[in-house]
């Protein structure tokens, strides 16, 4: 059961990375990855939540693996964000490429804490 649930998620996650990524792209008329930082920060945010969740025992292991791992895992790409870096960087876009690396990091890391902040906050 539980590696149904882990592909099952996946198999939400992952289109759902690829639309995300090309709607937020689309909009934006840069080389930077936009696409790629949302999702990142998106999933970050709701892995986050889970933890929270799952330390104040609101969400129980099935639910961990079908949206951490599952969806969560398909939906942020860390391959992606250090192929898009080394792009950025090999093309002479270098700012780019440092302020993708600098931003993708704190950006994640702050919307991860910030989703462990509003589950303590809601469940306690």
């Amino acid at each position: 059961m539980n590696w149904f649930l882990v592909v099952a998620g996946g198999m939400v996650g992952a289109p759902l990375r690829y639309l995300t990524d090309r709607a937020v792209q689309s909009r934006h008329d840069s080389v930077f990855p936009w696409g790629t930082l949302t999702v990142n920060v998106v999933g970050s945010l709701l892995l986050g939540l889970l933890t929270g969740a799952a330390v104040a025992g609101a969400a129980d292991s099935h639910l961990l693996l079908f949206l951490g791992t599952g969806l969560c895992g398909a939906l942020t790409t860390y391959s992606t964000f250090s192929y898009e870096t080394l792009r950025l960087a090999e093309s002479g876009a270098r700012l780019y490429a440092a302020a993708n690396a600098l931003v993708s990091v704190a950006a994640a890391l702050g919307a991860a804490f910030a989703g462990v902040a509003v589950a303590r906050a809601v469940w306690g």
